[in-house]
């Protein structure tokens, strides 16, 4: 953890011992009464923490409010649901990453099972947290999940410039200069785009690109088209 991150409601309540981030404070980064930390509200101003008490079950700190963090990135991801264990990378380095937005959606060439796992019944945050505490910041994506592609489309903000990622019929290399912002990123399943799905990112306007001649795991895919488009300066 580069920064130790609050939810609002937590401020001004001890933490218990068993916390990891309690452990991380006494453990990790060695502090004691009196001593500081770098400390940030979800989705709200970043700080300084001061450790007032560390007992055998409780540590207490204090927070002082400093700046707020840096705008999201506009850039908004379109996955189709994947594994759950491939959707916890994609959550936390989405969020490293500083994308406004990830939008998963029911695939044809998915498995509908994935939905039901119990990442979704409350986990998921878990790995927004620790990818924003990685990056020393405290905004995280808004996730959002549409039971297929074509809602999820029509839920993009206006402006979009809009790719989606393909191995097969991509015509070209995705590149900075093709990655504009406000950007809309289409990643499909590990199985691929079919062939009505091409057609309607077709018809919304998505140009296909690709990410060269390797095949990559989705979540791999998705930390390297955002590094390209966040490449551009």
């Amino acid at each position: 953890m580069n920064i130790i991150l609050f939810e609002p409601g937590e401020i001004g309540l001890p933490l218990a011992r068993s916390d990891p981030r309690a452990a991380h404070i006494v453990g990790i980064l060695r502090r004691k009464a009196g001593g500081l930390f770098d400390a940030g509200i979800v989705d709200g101003p970043l700080g300084k923490g001061t450790v007032v008490e560390v007992g055998p079950d409780l540590l207490r700190f204090r927070f002082e409010r400093g700046s707020d963090p840096p705008p999201a990135d506009p850039i908004h991801i379109l996955a189709a649901l994947p594994r759950p264990q491939t959707a916890r990378k994609i959550l936390t380095e989405a969020a490293a990453l500083g994308v406004a937005s990830l939008r998963f959606f029911g695939s044809e060439k998915g498995e509908p099972g994935y939905r039901a796992s119990t990442l979704w019944t409350g986990e998921w945050r878990r790995h927004l947290v620790d990818g924003a505490s990685q990056a020393f910041d405290t905004r995280l994506p808004e996730v959002l999940h549409h039971t297929g592609l074509g809602r999820a489309v029509a839920a993009l903000p206006g402006g979009c410039t809009r790719i989606a990622l393909d191995n097969y019929e991509a015509p070209r290399r995705l590149t900075p200069a093709g990655a504009a912002l406000p950007l809309a990123l289409a990643f499909g399943s590990e199985r691929g785009w079919s062939a009505a799905e091409r057609s309607l990112l077709r018809e919304s306007g998505f140009e296909l690109r690709h990410l060269g001649s390797r095949v990559l795991r989705t979540e791999t895919a998705v930390v390297a088209a955002v590094a390209i488009a966040k490449a551009q300066g």
